[in-house]
């Protein structure tokens, strides 16, 4: 079984590899009681990668390594700079499938091979304090790295890193840092040492171009020079409908597909930790798929909506079984939180454990369903389609527009949906007609909001100002359908409680309480919407 461990530390550049050890004195480092001299470790690691270094480009390193007090498999996945998460699995002959899963969403069906060899002289110091407490583990590694697939020849150097200890500050580490500078030393230019091994063994390319074969009488077939002219032309065409990937958005096309791509990465990322159960991480998913479906139907007069139709739909699908887990977890939290605030004299039978019982089922049941969705077929092919529309986009003719008319075109018709949808929620008495009339409103504002955020570079303040108003909206709308879901679950709670004969008493204050918020969100609504309808859309 793989456990993570965070891993918070920075890399300074040495001298190469047989020089003296570049480390100066760091006792007198603030805090610092003492330096414990751990030894020498010998290090034999197999970095694994794709042929095509899938890992290496989104900066995770998935390796084999023993000696040290840590050997056995590491996989390691960025969380900010200088900071990583070490999902940790024991040593065996191939990758861990705990491992395998965590990168699926890079490799695809992709096989992964051994890329580089590192052997490493690792020279460790402790820093502790005036108890003891370990402040952050200080290493000299004298390294010597062998490609093993996609190139050839080594490398050596020395380097220095300073990993922070569990649970340490931080900013003990610019303390460690202003000595080593004062020493002469520099951070990294490398994020780790898979990157400096993969960029000092790459294959060199040749800075001759290779000569054209030459026909007898014009040095190039007739069939030759069309082609190279279709090539031309063809780059040509494409660079005009698409624009250089990494220039400042200019058209309609390129801010909407910046979007598009930063929800597909967003997707991508955040696999592995939706599989690790990180905290927030399946709404965030859910959210960057529904953003990127959104973005499809807003945007219809810039991408085709014959090709983003159907990933539209599978989009939709994905959403809905990132939903499963979601909502189980917001019906959860709200009615823990609900139940904690009732005085004990309204808590009428074993109401906790029969919640803690429906929640657990459902919980389980949801996870082994969302894992097997993202271990499936049909989610590797939508991420594979939605890698192939980021690449050959399906541009309109209003793509190659100024954005300023065709994105506000239509963040402006999205406002006026929710607007008529507002309009006939505030028509319709309570009810269930009028719940379903303010759920498809929230739906719409979502949406909405989403297009101002597509627009708010192109169009600044007023599409920014549309982004809160809507977020706002739906924040209002969204407590009213919380409402109406926990009541759902109440009811149903409450059933269960009376077949086993239990007091079902408090489920009924529960349900009026809720009543009581829905029937606040409502008369809260005109108002709220009054003030955004003032403000207009951009």
């Amino acid at each position: 079984m793989a456990d993570t461990k965070r891993e918070i530390e920075r890399k300074y550049e040495g001298p190469p590899a047989g020089g003296d050890t570049p480390l100066p004195d760091l006792t007198d480092v603030q805090g610092v009681s003492r330096v414990i001299d751990k030894g020498v470790a010998e290090l034999d690691a197999t970095y694994y990668d794709t042929a095509d270094q899938r890992l290496a480009t989104a900066s995770l390193t998935l390796r084999r390594r023993t000696g040290g007090d840590d050997a056995g498999w590491h996989l390691k996945l960025p969380v900010s700079e200088g900071v990583r998460d070490e999902i940790r699995a024991p040593l065996s002959d191939s990758v861990p499938d705990d491992l395998t899963a965590l990168v699926r969403s890079r490799v695809r069906e992709a096989e992964l091979v051994p890329v580089v060899h590192l052997l490493s002289a690792r020279d460790v110091r402790h820093l502790v304090d005036a108890s003891g407490t370990l402040l952050a583990e200080v290493s000299v590694d004298r390294v010597r790295a062998e490609r093993l697939s996609g190139g050839a020849g080594s490398a050596e150097w020395t380097e220095i890193e300073v990993e922070l200890a569990d649970d340490g500050d931080p900013a003990f580490l610019d303390k460690v840092e202003k000595k080593l500078r004062k020493a002469g030393l520099r951070r990294s230019a490398s994020a780790s040492k898979l990157a400096k091994a993969l960029e000092d063994t790459a294959p060199r390319r040749s800075t001759k171009p290779e000569k054209p074969e030459k026909s007898e009488k014009s040095g190039r077939s007739g069939k030759e020079a069309k082609g190279e002219k279709a090539t031309k032309a063809t780059k040509e065409a494409t660079d005009a409908k698409s624009g250089p990937p990494e220039s400042a958005p200019r058209t309609a096309g390129d801010h909407v597909l910046a979007y598009v791509r930063a929800q597909r990465d967003a997707i991508v990322e955040l696999d592995p930790a939706v599989r690790r159960d990180v905290p927030d991480s399946v709404h965030r998913m859910r959210v960057a798929t529904r953003r990127l479906r959104s973005t499809f139907r807003s945007y219809g007069k810039v991408l085709d909506r014959t090709v983003t139709g159907p990933v539209g739909d599978e989009l939709k699908w994905l959403a809905a079984e990132l939903g499963v887990d979601r909502d189980q977890e917001v019906l959860t939290e709200h009615l823990t939180a609900a139940l904690d605030g009732l005085p004990s004299d309204l808590i009428m039978g074993p109401v906790q454990a029969r919640l803690d019982t429906w929640s657990g089922a459902r919980r389980s049941g949801s996870r082994q369903r969302l894992i097997a969705v993202l271990d499936g077929r049909r989610y590797l092919d939508l991420l594979t389609t939605l890698d192939t529309l980021v690449a050959g986009p399906p541009l309109l003719e209003a793509a190659s527009k100024e954005p300023e008319k065709v994105i506000a075109k239509a963040v402006r018709k999205d406002f006026k949906k929710v607007a008529d949808l507002v309009g006939q929620a505030l028509e319709l008495s309570p009810g269930s007609e009028r719940d379903l009339a303010m759920h498809d409103a929230r739906k719409k504002a979502k949406r909405t909001r989403y297009a101002a955020e597509t627009a708010t570079p192109a169009l600044g303040e007023p599409a920014a100002e549309l982004v809160k108003s809507m977020k706002s909206l739906q924040t209002l709308l969204g407590d009213h359908q919380d409402s109406v879901m926990v009541r759902e679950t109440l009811r149903e709670l409450a059933a269960e409680a009376q077949g086993a004969d239990e007091n079902a008493f408090t489920y009924g204050v529960l349900y009026g309480r809720e009543e009581q918020r829905a029937a606040a969100v409502e008369a809260a609504l005109p108002g709220e919407w009054e003030a955004i309808e003032g403000k207009g859309a951009v």
